[in-house]
């Protein structure tokens, strides 16, 4: 199974001077997951196409970072 929001731990020197992350996170892009795209996909309107960036809905992907979600997706 897949996810679209990964995770991993970096490498932590024990001669760091800092306090490491421990986890770090980024997100990946639907169309990663879709080898060809499939024909009669559903579409945004044209004025939502231009706010999410593409036309096909099964290709949107709203990134929040850690901060955004913590607010319930709005931004600060």
């Amino acid at each position: 199974m897949y996810t679209h929001h990964k995770t991993y731990h970096p490498y932590a020197s024990p001669f760091d001077p800092c306090k490491p992350i421990s986890e770090k996170s980024f997100s990946t892009p639907p169309h990663l997951y879709i080898g060809f795209q499939p024909p009669n996909l559903p579409q945004f309107s044209p004025l939502e196409a231009l706010r999410c960036g593409t036309l096909w809905k099964d290709f949107y992907d709203p990134y929040y970072n850690a901060q955004e979600k913590a607010n319930g997706g709005l931004p600060t």
